[in-house]
C-alpha cells in the first residue's frame, strides 16, 4: 500500500446512524454501561452480573470450560499443559476477541480489566472512566504452535496505534490500547515491536500504545464473553457504527 502519514479521525456530528445506534445498540462507551449492559441482559436472560469472588494468589489461567468470575489474577506467562498468556488492550473487548479466537494455537480468549487502582471492578465502574483500568483480552495460547510475535502482529493490525486514550469511537483511557507483557522476554518483544512500528514511514506521530506494567487481570462479567458469538446482530452493528473497519482499513489496508 501507499506510504501516508495517518492520523488519528476526525470525530463528526450523529447522523441517522449514529442515532439510532445510540438508540439500538449497546456500545462499549455508554456511559455507566447501560446500553451495554441492558445488551448482555437480552443475551443472558438476566441484567445482573455475576457475584465478584475474592482476589485470589496466581492461579493458572481460565480454560474456554472454565466458570468465569471477576476474580482478579496476576498474569504470569506459563500454564497449565504448557500453553502461556498475553494481555492486551485495543478498545472495546467485544472486538478485539474474533481476531485472536480465529488463529491456530490459541486456547481461548477472556475479557476483562486490568491497570487499574479499584479491587474487583465492575463494567460500571470502568466504562464511567476513573479507575485506571483498561478494557482487554486475555488470550491463552500453545508457543508450540503460535509465538507471541505473532500475537504482536495481530494486536497492531487491530487498533490505531497513533489514537490517544481512545479506540474508533470509543473515548476515555479506558479504551486506550496497551500492551501488558507477563515477563520480560514479553516485553523485550513488545518494545521492539513498537520500535519498528514507529519506524514505518506511515506513522509520523508517536506510537501512542503503551507497554504497562503486569497488573491484576479481572475477568469481565459473563454477558461480555463471547459477546460476538452470543450477539452477532448487535455485536456487527455496533462494529460499523463504530467505524472500526474503516479505520483499519485506512490505516492497514488488505493486511491481516
Amino acid at each position: 500500500m501507499s506510504q501516508r502519514n495517518i492520523s488519528p479521525p476526525v470525530r463528526r456530528g450523529p447522523g441517522l446512524t449514529g442515532i439510532l445506534s445510540v438508540l439500538v445498540l449497546a456500545a462499549c462507551a455508554q456511559p455507566g454501561g447501560t446500553a451495554h449492559a441492558d445488551a448482555g441482559a437480552n443475551a443472558s436472560g438476566t441484567g445482573n452480573a455475576p457475584a465478584n469472588a475474592a482476589p485470589t494468589a496466581p492461579v493458572t489461567p481460565a480454560t474456554p470450560t472454565a466458570t468465569r468470575q471477576n476474580a482478579g489474577t496476576r498474569p504470569s506467562s506459563g500454564a497449565a499443559g504448557g500453553s502461556a498468556v498475553a494481555i492486551f488492550a485495543g478498545g472495546c473487548f467485544w472486538c478485539m476477541e474474533p481476531p485472536y479466537d480465529a488463529l491456530p494455537g490459541v486456547i481461548s480468549t477472556e475479557s476483562g480489566y486490568i491497570g487499574g487502582h479499584v479491587v474487583r471492578p465492575t463494567y460500571e465502574q470502568v466504562s464511567a472512566g476513573g479507575t485506571g483500568h483498561a478494557e482487554a483480552v486475555r488470550v491463552t495460547y500453545d508457543p508450540r504452535r503460535i509465538g507471541y510475535p505473532k500475537l504482536l502482529e495481530v494486536f497492531w493490525h487491530n487498533i490505531d496505534p497513533v489514537a490517544v486514550d481512545r479506540q474508533f469511537c470509543d473515548g476515555g483511557d479506558q479504551y486506550r490500547s496497551a500492551i501488558f507483557p507477563v515477563d520480560d522476554e514479553q516485553r523485550r518483544q513488545a518494545a521492539a515491536s513498537k520500535a519498528a512500528l514507529q519506524a514505518d514511514p506511515r506513522f509520523r506521530q508517536p506510537i501512542a500504545t503503551r507497554i504497562e506494567a503486569a497488573a491484576t487481570f479481572y475477568p469481565a462479567e459473563g454477558y461480555h464473553q463471547d459477546y460476538y458469538k452470543k450477539n452477532p446482530v448487535r455485536y456487527k452493528y455496533y462494529r460499523y457504527s463504530c467505524g472500526r473497519d474503516r479505520r483499519l482499513q485506512e490505516i492497514w489496508g488488505d493486511a491481516p
